[in-house]
């Protein structure tokens, strides 16, 4: 029988790494199915601009996949149970089960809301399509002198700030920073940062932390109230719980612990990838919930199963950051050199040279993952062993 592989999720990890896994592995000896709960592939790092009214064609994953071998399961995942190597689902057809011999686990992250009282009620993000698509309409719907507060200076909160205000300067923005804006950036590229938001006319409300949300404002640690037709929540990331019921190793966070090839820690035929992975980079410290890190991770757990699979040795690929890429809008962005231990470097790039080359990422991203197996080999790698169904490995 063949090895089956279950790729969950398929955002910028699951859906390039099934596609790696296509490219490398023999289809007369492994069978790769991709379980997601939307039909599209979804440009997260572009969903800012989505939901401010920008039309942006997404990839349907059934074209993305078609000629590859790699099979599409249209629906959402329940459950994992390591133990029984297999996965719940439920989508239009109703509920299943998934068998696997070897699980991908991909299924990225959501919006943290922190415990912050109204955040779940009142506030928006731009964490997922149907959340974007929700804070779209809403936006649509407000106008001249309507006041946007975006909550967290993070890369995301600064994007989605700076969108907003370019492509609708009839609003008022607003961004909430629990710290100083920009504090991680160079001296250069803070001031950078600070004059695009200057010329954008976003208001800045710092070492402001928000303890609750309401229909028409926010309100601060300090008490204040800060008007708010529309809150958008950017104040980190959360993976889902069904990683943490499923049994498997999770830290703090609820990520699946893992070593470094990306496998699990606590059950070995369980890899993940992207932001529910909990793995320490080469600085030391856990990489973050980030785009970079879905490359990074699903390079080096793609390259762990194969090798694993064909009997060859396991590579390791690079988990180093070299840099932040900030885009302020359609025409400016931020690119921002790191050291080894993250901290900002005196060099960066500005303006419309750093937006060209972060619209050059986004297209080379979306290319990548509309050609799966793009250089598909003529020879693939055969299996040098072969599982049973009672998880003893025998020679094939």
């Amino acid at each position: 029988m063949k090895h089956r592989i279950v790729v969950l999720g398929a955002g910028y990890a699951g859906a390039f790494a099934a596609g790696n896994l296509a490219r490398r592995l023999s289809p007369a000896d492994t069978e790769i199915t991709v379980v997601n709960a939307v039909p599209d592939f979804v440009e997260r790092m572009r969903l800012h601009q989505l939901a401010i009214g920008q039309d942006l064609a997404f990839r349907k994953l059934a074209d993305v996949f078609a000629g590859t071998g790699v099979r599409l399961r249209l629906a959402r995942v329940t459950g994992v149970d390591p133990e029984r190597r297999t996965v719940a689902v439920t989508g239009e057809d109703g509920d299943g089960e998934l068998a696997y011999d070897t699980l991908l686990y991909a299924l990225g992250s959501s919006v943290a809301h922190h415990g912050v009282p109204g955040v779940a009620e009142y506030a928006f993000d731009v964490t997922g399509l149907s959340s974007a698509l929700r804070l779209r309409e809403r936006l649509a719907g407000l106008g001249e002198g309507g006041t946007v507060l975006v909550v967290g200076e993070g890369l995301t909160g600064i994007e989605t700030a700076t969108e907003f205000a370019e492509s609708r300067p009839d609003l008022s923005v607003a961004l909430a920073a629990r710290g100083e804006l920009g504090a991680w950036l160079s001296p250069k590229a803070r001031r950078h940062l600070r004059h695009a938001f200057d010329r954008l006319g976003i208001t800045v409300h710092e070492h402001t932390g928000i303890e609750a949300v309401e229909p028409t404002r926010a309100i601060a640690a300090d008490g204040m109230s800060i008007p708010a037709d529309v809150t958008v929540w950017s104040a980190g990331f959360a993976v889902h719980p069904i990683s943490a019921a499923s049994g498997l190793e999770v830290a703090e966070t609820g990520q699946i612990v893992v070593d470094r090839t990306m496998r699990s820690v606590s059950h070995p035929d369980v890899y993940a990838a992207g932001d529910c992975a909990y793995a320490i980079g080469e600085n030391g410290r856990p990489l973050p919930m980030s785009c970079a890190s879905a490359g990074f991770t699903n390079m080096q757990a793609t390259a762990a199963i194969v090798a694993r699979l064909t009997g060859s040795e396991v590579p390791t690929t690079g988990l180093k950051y070299h840099g932040n890429h900030i885009s302020l809008g359609r025409r400016d962005a931020i690119f921002q050199m790191v050291d080894r231990d993250v901290r900002p470097k005196s060099w960066y790039l500005g303006g419309r040279t750093a937006a060209r080359l972060k619209s050059g990422v986004l297209k080379g991203a979306g290319w990548s993952i509309a050609h799966p197996t793009f250089g598909m080999p003529k020879r693939k790698r055969r299996l040098a062993t072969a599982p049973d169904r009672a998880g003893v490995r025998v020679a094939a």
